[in-house]
């Protein structure tokens, strides 16, 4: 298969990237770096990918930009990244590469664990996540010609490193990806894939 995989230089993109790059021809995408760039902040940029990449068998995003910070203290700016980015970015992903996905494909969004288990912190993260698998689910009533599916990574080991936590409790990168994998090659369609369920 020719998968396209959005946000393949991320910690858990890179990861996915590696485990589908085993059977198949993976085209890294990144905001800066990889086989072809993309803002997924930007339709223009977003419809400009896939005509550079043409047609795929899959598209599989582990991006979206999305704010951490107390509720009393997000700002307009904060909800409207994740607004922008996480949720608008990845509906862009579905609304305009249906046209470049090869009857039969699919495509895989990220939300994250957060939607269903909140942390302090985490409101307009846990509203985007949401909102996509809610998206998700709608949006497979109308799709005939392909899959589309979410996967809800939990706390990444690597992420949590990086930010000073303990990672104990954390699931690494390489472990997340295999709900991805589950996700291109399966049958299923319209639902979210909590990866503690496929490790």
């Amino acid at each position: 298969m020719k998968i396209l995989v959005i946000g393949a230089t991320g910690t858990i993109g890179k990861a996915v990237a590696a485990t589908l790059n085993n059977e198949n021809e993976v085209i890294a995408a990144g905001y800066r770096d990889g086989d072809v760039t993309v803002d997924l902040g930007s339709a223009e940029s977003i419809r400009a990918m896939f005509e550079q990449v043409g047609n795929v068998d899959a598209v599989v995003s582990t991006a979206g930009l999305a704010q951490f910070g107390p509720l009393a203290t997000q700002t307009d700016a904060d909800y409207q990244l994740a607004l922008n980015n996480k949720l608008m970015g990845q509906v862009n992903l579905v609304r305009i590469g249906q046209d470049y996905v090869n009857a039969g494909g699919s495509i895989t969004l990220t939300s994250g664990i957060l939607s269903r288990h909140p942390l302090p912190g985490s409101a307009s993260i846990a509203m985007v996540n949401g909102a996509l698998e809610s998206y998700a689910k709608a949006a497979a009533l109308e799709l005939e010609n392909l899959r589309l599916n979410v996967v809800a990574p939990a706390f990444v080991k690597e992420t949590m490193e990086m930010m000073g936590m303990d990672p104990t409790p954390g699931i690494s990168a390489q472990d997340t990806a295999k709900a991805y994998v589950v996700a291109v090659n399966g049958e299923m369609h319209g639902e979210t894939l909590d990866v503690p369920d496929y490790l």
